[in-house]
């Protein structure tokens, strides 16, 4: 998903949120930063980042699931996990009980569809798009290739970990599902949480992950008050554990050195009434991190970040 275009506002500074929640969570930023220093200096993907820092996740956070060794054919782009690791049922785990909708991001039918993804919905704010057909590596791999099988994986995680794992699109129609429809999914499934998975389409040398938090909005069908803190909570505990599992630094072109952004703009926050945030996991217009985004080894190591930091969240 790129920020360019028509139609986006600028991304609004994250706003602090005072309380108990904060503060241990601002303790713990010098060891996820010294974290990613040492994985950087030993060589790590993205170990040559300029810009260093990290959302905060409580150390020991819970691993969703053992990361399977890559195949030759899990390296490549196309390669999705879905084939490899079919779900397991939910029933027994740490997350029995629980609900996880993952959106991954645009379709890749979209581009057959132009005139019905660009066709306007209410946010609450404004209107906006349908849809887009997202962006692309240089190569011609598609953020909507990458955000389904990144989905894919956290699924199986997830479903190991007794969660009952719900995706907005699978592949299974023709384009969409629209950004309002898109919110109402993870809304009536009463989802526990919700993450919107994404790859960035910004300007070459721009490299590193940001999660996108909910603002607090009020405005027509929008009402985002309720969600803004759970869902801040669930953003740094993503940051962390995706810092943690993967290497990769926090943006150096948006949020600060935090990896961490607050947006009005979105419909599918604006209108979800559950904990819900997206995930930029790179920059698919950067050779390096494009190298990183078409590597099916790294792409597990990003589900088991963000499933990380979803178990952490969930289990509290």
């Amino acid at each position: 998903m790129s920020y360019t275009g028509p139609g986006f506002d600028p991304p609004q500074p994250r706003r602090s949120r005072r309380g108990p929640l904060t503060v241990a969570l601002a303790a713990l930023v010098p060891g996820a930063l010294l974290g990613w220093a040492v994985y950087a200096a030993v060589g790590g993907p993205g170990g040559d980042e300029g810009s260093a820092g990290a959302s905060a996740s409580a150390s020991g956070t819970p691993t969703a699931g053992s990361s399977p060794s890559a195949s030759a054919d899990d390296t490549k782009p196309g390669a999705s996990a879905s084939a490899k690791s079919p779900s397991a049922p939910a029933g027994s785990g740490a997350l029995k009980g629980k609900v996880v909708v993952i959106d991954p991001g645009h379709n890749p039918g979209n581009f057959r569809h132009t005139a019905d993804i660009s066709r306007q919905v209410d946010i609450g704010t404004n209107r906006k798009e349908c849809d887009t057909t997202g962006t692309a590596t240089n190569d011609g791999y598609a953020e909507a290739e990458f955000t389904l099988d990144v989905a894919h994986r956290m699924r199986t995680l997830l479903e190991r970990q007794g969660a009952t794992v719900k995706l907005t699109q699978d592949a299974d129609r023709p384009f969409g599902p629209c950004v309002d429809e898109r919110a109402r999914i993870g809304n009536e499934a009463k989802a526990d949480a919700v993450v919107s998975i994404h790859a960035d389409g910004s300007g070459t040398g721009n490299r590193g992950f940001h999660v996108i938090l909910p603002g607090a909005v009020h405005s027509g069908a929008a009402d985002t008050r309720a969600i803004v803190e759970p869902s801040g909570d669930l953003g740094e505990r993503i940051a962390g554990d995706f810092v943690r599992v993967t290497g990769s630094a926090p943006s150096n072109y948006i949020g600060d050195g935090t990896g961490l952004v607050t947006r009005e703009d979105l419909g599918g926050l604006n209108l979800s009434t559950v904990p819900k945030v997206f995930i930029e996991c790179g920059n698919m217009r950067d050779s390096k991190d494009a190298a990183l985004l078409t590597s099916g080894a790294w792409r597990q190591k990003a589900a088991q970040g963000i499933s990380d930091g979803i178990v952490g969240f969930l289990r509290g």
